[in-house]
This record gives structure tokens, sequence and C-alpha cells, in this order.
């Protein structure tokens, strides 16, 4: 199959998608109704390894947790990619984004954390890349991770 225009401007961002992240509990990476994906909670891995641990706001730097986000993101496309059949084309919109930020209780930059990710969503799918989006501080994420980013995408 040809490349489609998102593999393009995957590979003209220089945009190096990582391999699919496999469920570490019982659940599914995704989930197809319709014309909607739901694409369950990634977090920051990137070649198997998390690229932060720990807390904004205790050791995390906002750069650090913005870049985590962003690789969240990184790793729904991967999700999204393998729920249209290899074909990121059929994206019609990106509809919600939910990130999960651990962080102290007097961290308060939840906002610009997740940009990370609602940039990358916007730099991937440009206009069909604007999201609703809800942001929230947790006090801890499975394996230490310091964002957890969920989906919902709207696909052809």
């Amino acid at each position: 199959m040809a490349a489609g225009r998102i593999e393009d401007r995957l590979r003209a961002l220089g945009i190096r998608l990582p391999e699919a992240a496999a469920p570490i509990a019982n659940y599914v990476p995704f989930c197809v109704t319709g014309n909607l994906v739901a694409v369950s909670g990634q977090l920051p891995l990137q070649d198997g390894a998390l690229t932060a641990t720990g807390k904004l706001g205790a050791g995390v730097s906002l750069e650090q947790g913005r870049a985590a986000a962003r690789a969240c993101f990184l790793n729904l496309v991967v999700q999204l990619r393998a729920a249209c059949g290899g074909d990121l084309d059929r994206v019609r919109r990106v509809v919600r984004l939910g990130g999960f930020i651990a962080c102290t209780a007097e961290f308060t930059q939840h906002a610009q954390v997740m940009n990370g990710a609602s940039d990358a969503a916007v730099e991937i799918f440009g206009e069909a890349g604007r999201h609703a989006r809800t942001t929230v501080g947790v006090p801890s994420l499975p394996l230490d991770a310091p964002v957890e980013v969920e989906g919902l995408f709207e696909i052809a």
C-alpha cells in the first residue's frame, strides 16, 4: 500500500512512531464503535522504556512533562493506526484527549504539560487535530509515569 498523506506528514516532521505497547492489565488498546475509536490511556514509552518517571513538581520538569505528553500522543497514534487497518488517512478528527498528570499537590501547570500532546495532534492532523480536552492532576500513574493520555477519534 502506498504511503498516505498522514504518513508523509510524519516523515516530513521527522516523527518515527514507536512500536505498539501491549496492555499491562485486563483491557484492550482500543475499541472501535461505529465511526469512533476510543484509545486506552498510553504512557510515554519510547523503545520499550518510559521517557521519564516521577512527578511534576518533584523532580520532573515542565519540559520533561511536555515531552512525555507528546510521547503519549505518538503512542495513541500507533494504536489508532492499528484500529484503522494501517491507514491513518481514515482519521477525520481528534475528538477528545484526556490527560493525567502525576504531580505534587502544589503543581498547577497541568495545561502546559498537556500541550505536548495537543500540539502534536495539530502538528500531525492539522485542523482535524484540534480537539476537546480534559487534564487532571493525579497522585500516581502506572510504572511511575509522569503522564498518561487517552483519546477519542473519528474515522471514516
